[in-house]
């Protein structure tokens, strides 16, 4: 099983990621063979929030030119999490954030 840093690359921050903040949903871009239950439980470790539901996105490559030589950059994976608000503790008892507060300052 993956860790789940090598399934999490790295926050996505757009204008719309950032409008989607106040409705508890943040945009990550994921590994490419990841699914939506290896990264729920990988926000969840990494950020100890409850997920509710997960949406993910294969974006493709767009078409790039330098000089006269054409060529794409990368395609990636993109998914959009939502937080509960309001999170039940976990198992241990732990209280859970319903934030995640690396986005906190964003909105």
């Amino acid at each position: 099983m993956k860790a789940p840093q090598d399934i999490i690359l790295k926050p996505v921050i757009t204008e719309q990621s950032t409008d989607q903040l106040s409705q508890g949903k943040y945009t990550f871009k994921v590994a490419k063979d990841a699914n939506k239950l290896e990264i729920a439980d990988a926000v969840e470790k990494l950020f100890n929030v409850e997920v509710t539901k997960v949406n993910t996105v294969n974006v493709r490559g767009r078409a790039k030119r330098v000089g006269r030589y054409l060529g794409r950059t990368a395609s990636w994976k993109k998914a959009v999490v939502t937080v509960n608000p309001e999170p039940a503790p976990d198992a241990s008892g732990k209280k859970r954030s319903g934030t995640i507060e690396f986005f906190d300052g964003m909105f």
